[in-house]
């Protein structure tokens, strides 16, 4: 039996009209944590309000050190990799781009995968390149539930393709299942 500790939505080019789409089907509490990590520039950005705009869960940018709590959502800042700690705080690194992309989706996925091992949930949306796959097929060998976005329902279809290409999905996801979806690992055990 499974516990969903957090929900990590991976994506690129495309995959803001996703989240955007699905957030106000989303329960406003929730026994996890969303994380969004999306490759986006540095500058100024209203990500953060964009989001919240369409949903009652607290929508924040994440800190340095941060702990992380259920029914929030927290995005990842421009420039940052985004890694998760033992203590179930988030740490922020500056190192150099994996896949052309700093935070990289790889690098949240691959590090929650150590921590939370079977109660992590990672969901990879649209995007142009390969960000994403070795990630999942991390989350997948801890024991993991691995979901993808339909590739036909992607306004970009590589990123969700290529990681269908290289790992065994739990679920692949059509855009109008994933609010159901996510509001079901509230639930003890789901699967």
């Amino acid at each position: 039996m499974k516990h969903c500790e957090a929900l990590i939505i991976g994506g690129s080019a495309g995959s803001l009209n996703v989240i955007i789409s699905i957030l106000p089907s989303i329960k406003s509490v929730l026994s996890f944590a969303i994380i969004v990590v999306l490759h986006r520039k540095a500058g100024k950005d209203l990500l953060s309000e964009l989001l919240a705009s369409k949903t009652e869960l607290a929508v924040k940018e994440i800190d340095e050190k941060e702990k992380i709590k259920p029914s929030h959502i927290y995005i990842a800042p421009p420039n940052y990799h985004l890694l998760i700690e033992e203590d179930r705080t988030f740490s922020l690194d500056a190192s150099e781009k994996v896949n052309f992309s700093r935070p990289a989706i790889d690098v949240t996925f691959q590090s929650a995968a150590e921590v939370f091992k079977s109660n992590l949930v990672c969901l990879l949306l649209s995007g142009a390149n390969s960000d994403g796959t070795d990630g999942l097929i991390k989350v997948k060998k801890n024991g993991g539930t691995v979901l993808i976005q339909d590739p036909s329902t992607a306004v970009v279809s590589y990123m969700p393709q290529n990681a269908m290409d290289h790992v065994v999905a739990d679920k692949v996801l059509k855009i109008d299942e994933m609010a159901d979806y996510i509001n079901r690992l509230t639930a003890d055990d789901y699967e």
